[in-house]
């Protein structure tokens, strides 16, 4: 159901997927890697669009910089190309590194011959800054640790919250993390399923605005938005990367749904993938065809997009729980809040 549903908090008209989140999508996995103790609140969060060798057999894929202030890699190749050839990783903005490291280990060993007999790989990772519980100074996360994210991704329910790259993530003045939702889409004669992963870690505190209206004070000083937010879009429907870009960009209406304005010190990038139609690394065939969605049907795409984005941030927000900042200070959970608010 999501943590959002089960606390009264439905977000659009369109139905969710059996699991709301973006494992409802054929073949894509998620896993993360946590640490939790005193001073530190960290981790990485993996996500595999499919379980096969992704060098080999790339997804087709776009992405959109919302706002800029980040610190990510990968992004260029894949704006450029239209591709994802690794995992993507989700950390905090110093960690950025290793995960890098993990991937191209790990695609060398399923690869032997990136960077001999053909080209190198593109590692995909994204970032936020979790410096206001994290010691982000401190470099804790290691390529080992990344690995066992990335060996830890399976089909199965998505863990949300203080998990993984969200450990030490907030978001309008609560704890936030990383939230996933789906939403399925009947096109013609098929039915498809579009779902998004977040990692949360924005908003003005004050900002939020809930789909009932609400508007929540964590009761802690005003700041200037300063945060971030990576969301990754998935789905099996068949869409070219004109397409896939387009979609990406409906994230930044679901976002602004809930009170965003992306501010000068945000960081938000949405990325958007389809697992039909893979790329081979080595064409059979100098000219190759695609199926794709006529764009007259598109704005389904675009509709679930923005719900299922809205509703992922929801979730991070609501399974979160409340912990203490480096400073001292008490974050709060939303969902007590809404707790007291009832």
């Amino acid at each position: 159901m999501g943590a959002a549903r089960q606390l009264g908090l439905n977000t659009g008209r369109l139905k969710p997927g059996p699991g709301n989140s973006i494992t409802d999508v054929p073949g894509v996995l998620v896993g993360h890697w946590t640490r939790i103790e005193d001073g530190v609140a960290t981790g990485v969060t993996a996500i595999k669009p499919h379980d096969g060798n992704l060098f080999q057999s790339k997804v087709r894929a776009a992405v959109e910089v919302i706002n800029g202030f980040g610190k990510s890699a990968g992004l260029m190749q894949l704006a450029e190309l239209g591709t994802i050839e690794t995992p993507i990783l989700l950390t905090n903005t110093f960690s950025v590194a290793p995960c890098i490291e993990a991937l191209i280990e790990e695609a060398i060993a399923a690869n032997p011959e990136i960077g001999r007999t053909t080209g190198t790989v593109n590692s995909l990772v994204c970032e936020c800054n979790d410096g206001a519980i994290n010691d982000i100074q401190a470099r804790l996360i290691t390529p080992q640790n990344a690995q066992i994210a990335l060996e830890s991704a399976h089909h199965g329910p998505v863990e949300q919250g203080n998990i993984g790259a969200g450990a030490g993530m907030t978001s309008f003045g609560f704890k936030a993390g990383i939230g996933s939702a789906s939403r399925l889409i009947a096109i013609g004669e098929e039915n498809f399923t579009l779902g998004a992963l977040v990692l949360s870690n924005f908003g003005r505190a004050g900002d939020l605005i809930l789909p009932d209206g609400r508007r929540p004070d964590p009761k802690i000083p005003p700041r200037p938005e300063s945060g971030s937010i990576i969301i990754v879009l998935g789905t099996n429907l068949p869409l070219e990367e004109r397409q896939l870009g387009r979609v990406a960009r409906r994230a930044g209406a679901g976002i602004a749904r809930l009170g965003s304005f992306w501010g000068h010190g945000s960081g938000d990038v949405s990325i958007a993938f389809t697992t039909a139609d893979p790329k081979p690394h080595k064409p059979c065939l100098p000219i190759s065809t695609i199926s794709r969605l006529h764009d007259d049907y598109i704005d389904h795409v675009f509709e679930a997009a923005v719900e299922a984005t809205a509703e992922a941030v929801l979730n991070a927000l609501c399974a979160a729980k409340s912990v203490m900042g480096r400073n001292g200070r008490k974050i709060p959970a939303l969902r007590d809040w809404l707790g007291q608010a009832g």
